[in-house]
């Protein structure tokens, strides 16, 4: 028997790139570092001053201009927007633009903190301008910020707008949602997967049957943040086994279709374990497929 080990990464473009209005650029301040305290998330923004009707016309900017495109439109998440308007506020505080400031979490950090959804993508556009109107054309003439509002993997964004003084402070997090599953279709899929690939290589159809400390293992990789554990390779010893992580339990990772294709196999089991870690900070499926 033997242990595949491989990894299907989240994907995470390089373009967490900041935007800055004309009026921006002019100042100076756009890249400038600076200290904040950690910003807590919190159930309802405590303050008032967020604009509910810019960050209306942000979403229907945008999706205009990505109808325009050829896009998707994007759908507003309650959760994302509350971590836009967290972040607007931590820019108002530091009276500047920046994606992270010091002592507050990453964007996938963020992000997790503020929404249910499970994102295998994410991006942010930052600026300030004196209202969404003009925000959103200064944004549309940017092409590192254009790509991001046109990105038709993205499906899902969130909206902070807040004022201060004659300065408007815009915040678009985007992310790519996908389909939430319970753990036993999350399994159907994957075994699904596995005899679509059986059949792919002329191979009968095998049988399923669940181990009973298959599941464990998967956690074991989750609380250990990594895919080769004790109970992963004791596993090994009896079977051979393919642990990775995805979002995606339709597609099987690299090399698994020549493991499972074998001619003298009759059966598979699925051990699957879904949750957060240092590595996965918005959540991942830690997978443990055994072969017999």
């Amino acid at each position: 028997m033997f242990l595949l080990i491989t990894s299907v990464a989240t994907v995470r473009p390089d373009d967490h790139v900041m935007a800055a209005s004309t009026e921006a650029a002019s100042d100076g301040q756009a890249t400038q570092a600076a200290s904040l305290k950690p910003v807590a998330a919190s159930a309802d923004i405590p303050f008032s001053s967020y604009e509910a009707d810019s960050e209306q016309q942000l979403l229907a900017l945008a999706n205009q201009s990505r109808q325009q495109a050829g896009a998707p439109p994007l759908k507003m998440d309650a959760g994302l927007s509350q971590a836009a308007r967290l972040h607007a506020q931590a820019m108002i505080r530091a009276h500047q633009l920046s994606h992270q400031f010091d002592g507050e979490p990453s964007l996938p950090q963020r992000l997790a903190a503020a929404t249910t959804l499970q994102l295998d993508a994410d991006g942010e556009n930052v600026a300030f301008d004196s209202d969404a109107a003009a925000g959103h054309a200064h944004l549309m003439l940017s092409p590192p910020h254009r790509a991001n509002l046109l990105n038709p993997e993205y499906n899902v964004v969130g909206m902070g707008a807040i004022r201060s003084g004659d300065r408007l402070y815009i915040v678009e997090d985007f992310g790519h949602s996908v389909p939430g599953y319970s753990m036993t279709q999350w399994k159907d899929r994957i075994a699904s997967a596995v005899n679509r690939g059986r059949q792919q290589a002329s191979q009968p159809a095998l049988k399923r049957r669940d181990l009973l400390n298959a599941d464990d293992a998967a956690c074991s990789m989750l609380q250990a943040d990594k895919l080769g554990t004790a109970a992963v390779h004791k596993l090994a010893e009896r079977f051979t086994v393919l642990t990775y992580t995805s979002l995606h339990p339709e597609t099987l990772p690299n090399g698994a279709n020549q493991a499972i294709a074998g001619q003298n196999l009759e059966s598979f089991s699925i051990g699957a374990c879904y949750g957060r870690s240092q590595t996965y900070t918005t959540g991942m499926y830690w997978v443990v497929l055994t072969l017999n």
